[in-house]
């Protein structure tokens, strides 16, 4: 095969509902390019009829390549699954369900050739719930004020980056991922291009709260040391506190002979204190299960199987 110009690497996962019409807007993306292309297809454990889809889809066209992981790792392994598969100069990084419309790669693409590295969505206008989109509001802003350097807001995985992007994302293997922040961290020439999310196109979202927490944890805790920093300011603050009630109390007892009674007030302070305690030994046991973690060095995925150029590997 001659050397390819773009992939796209879309991760799925029980996506059996909107195959179809994710497949029947990539081939139609593909006939309009003068280029070679190839899609990656990243099967994360589905329990429906998806990786029989995909092996259907890659018999009738060979632009398309199917990894199918041994289990569902989540949607950050599968994308950096398909990254390291990628073999064209540039990749794009699509949802199946279809919120991120696939034809933008052609202004994407607009983009690169500006000069740009990396070209990725900012949502501008998004479908889901008031509460959720609250959510999504807050944790952005949070977590750009925050972090160590300049994440950008109301983006997600949905970009085009170059090779030596690519290259340089591939580096980092760490298992708690969050690739938008990588994507960031890495650098080079980056340019973010406002669209509107669309509605799901069928099926339901496989982010429950749970893995939306996870991913909001691992933006926060991966890329920042500032819940820490707030540890010793905040440690600091109660010892201050604690010594000036301890003098208060002294002058009281040997000047004015007027111990205060206080057993409501020295509850309260043990079990707020207590609490708080907890609370801080939590935020660093999160950094201490990421070393632990870590350490380990696990290998991000297995994969069960590959087709890639028509051939069948399993693994």
């Amino acid at each position: 095969m001659s050397k390819l110009h773009v992939s796209f690497v879309i991760p799925l996962y029980n996506e059996a509902e909107v195959f179809a019409e994710l497949i029947e807007r990539l081939d139609a993306i593909a006939a309009k390019l003068n280029y070679n292309c190839e899609v990656v297809l990243v099967d994360d454990g589905s329990r429906d009829n998806t990786p029989f889809f995909m092996e259907e889809v890659q018999q009738k066209n060979p632009i398309y390549q199917c990894i199918f992981l041994s289990r569902n790792f989540g949607q950050q392994v599968a994308i950096s699954a398909g990254l390291d598969f990628a073999r064209g100069d540039y990749i794009m990084f699509l949802d199946a369900d279809l919120q991120d419309p696939p034809e933008l790669y052609f202004h994407f693409m607009e983009k690169i050739e500006e000069g740009y590295d990396v070209v990725y969505g900012v949502r501008t206008n998004r479908k889901e719930g008031k509460l959720k989109r609250l959510s999504y509001n807050l944790f952005y802003r949070i977590l750009n004020r925050i972090s160590s350097f300049p994440i950008p807001k109301d983006s997600g995985d949905f970009a085009l980056i170059s090779r030596r992007v690519a290259l340089a994302m591939n580096q980092h293997r760490e298992d708690s991922r969050f690739l938008r922040g990588i994507r960031s961290w890495v650098g080079f020439k980056q340019l973010g291009v406002p669209y509107e999310r669309m509605e799901r196109q069928a099926g339901v979202t496989k982010y429950t709260l749970r893995k939306l927490i996870k991913l909001a944890t691992d933006g926060i805790f991966n890329f920042t040391t500032l819940p820490i920093t707030i540890l010793i300011a905040l440690g600091t603050l109660c010892i201050a506190s604690s010594l000036v009630y301890f003098v208060i109390t002294a002058i009281r007892k040997f000047y004015f002979h007027d111990v205060p009674a206080g057993f409501t007030a020295l509850l309260f302070t043990i079990i707020l204190f207590g609490g708080l305690q907890l609370f801080f030994i939590g935020i660093v046991g999160e950094y201490i299960q990421r070393i632990f973690i870590q350490v380990k060095n696990r290998p991000l995925y297995h994969i069960k199987k590959t087709i890639i150029d028509g051939q069948v590997e399993g693994h």
